[in-house]
């Protein structure tokens, strides 16, 4: 039985370590000889350039926002959801835009946001158009959003559905309100759900790239903005792990802060 188990965990034990133990190392190891010897040297400029700290800044405030969006929009989708009939067909439907490649949305909203686009055609109708959506914090966000918003839907609806209905019915029975039900009841159970979406959605917004780029036009700079110009544009790969090594440690602690905490159970002993 165990020469079964090693020979079943040697190729995870392999990939594991060959595309992303190694992978990690090797960023951290060229983070700290790009100057041709060991040295922090990248670090201490991170940590004192204010062009770095105001793209941290950006990032965390970039990502805060799509996930607040994103929860906005997702936790009243998922709550009714769970009351509607035919769930799987609904749930079908929101789960079809992410079998779309994300560079195909990504130029689809910018036929939609262009100056000659959907949406300045209709303003175009009451002699509003046109107006400049496209490369602006608004259509960044709003894409940004709208392409996450999957990811929370999907672990809030599966914790608000293990939710026990006898709970909800215990509640109104001792008199509760609906507001009161969902704040003491339903709010609090799902929160593994929400805390599940948060990283689903904050964690991969610090490091957006493509959307930078195609939809925000290098208006919208943030970490992942500046890895790629290091490592495309300036060839400085020792800059660009350095700032990989960081964006890293950040999405660690982020992992850790909005994890779910598991709490001890204690013996009662009568």
């Amino acid at each position: 039985m165990k020469t079964k188990k090693l020979f079943f965990l040697l190729p995870y034990s392999l990939w594991i370590v060959l595309f992303v133990i190694l992978p990690l190392l090797l960023i951290f190891w060229t983070s700290l000889t790009g100057t041709g010897h060991i040295s922090f040297e990248n670090f201490a400029n991170f940590f004192t350039n204010a062009t770095f700290l105001r793209m941290t800044l950006n990032s965390f405030w970039y990502a805060l926002l799509i996930t607040l969006f994103t929860l906005l929009i997702s936790y009243p989708t998922a709550y009714i959801l769970t009351k509607m009939n035919n769930q799987q067909f609904w749930l079908m439907l929101i789960i079809l835009p992410t079998w779309i490649n994300l560079l195909l949305k990504a130029y689809a909203f910018i036929g939609i946001f262009g100056q000659g686009g959907l949406v300045n055609s209709f303003l175009h109708l009451f002699g509003l158009g046109p107006v400049n959506i496209l490369f602006t914090n608004f259509a960044f966000i709003f894409v940004a959003t709208y392409i996450e918003i999957p990811f929370m839907i999907l672990p809030i609806y599966n914790a608000i559905k293990e939710i026990d209905p006898a709970l909800i019915n215990a509640a109104s029975d001792l008199g509760a309100s609906r507001w009161q039900t969902f704040k003491k009841v339903i709010w609090p159970l799902s929160l593994p759900g929400v805390e599940s979406g948060v990283q689903a959605i904050f964690i991969p917004s610090l490091s957006l790239f493509m959307l930078t780029r195609l939809i925000g036009g290098n208006r919208v700079i943030t970490l992942g903005t500046a890895i790629e110009e290091y490592f495309t544009t300036t060839m400085n790969w020792s800059m660009g792990s350095t700032i990989g090594v960081i964006l890293i440690i950040l999405m660690v602690a982020v992992m850790l802060l909005t994890g779910e905490k598991t709490k001890k159970k204690k013996e009662v002993k009568l």
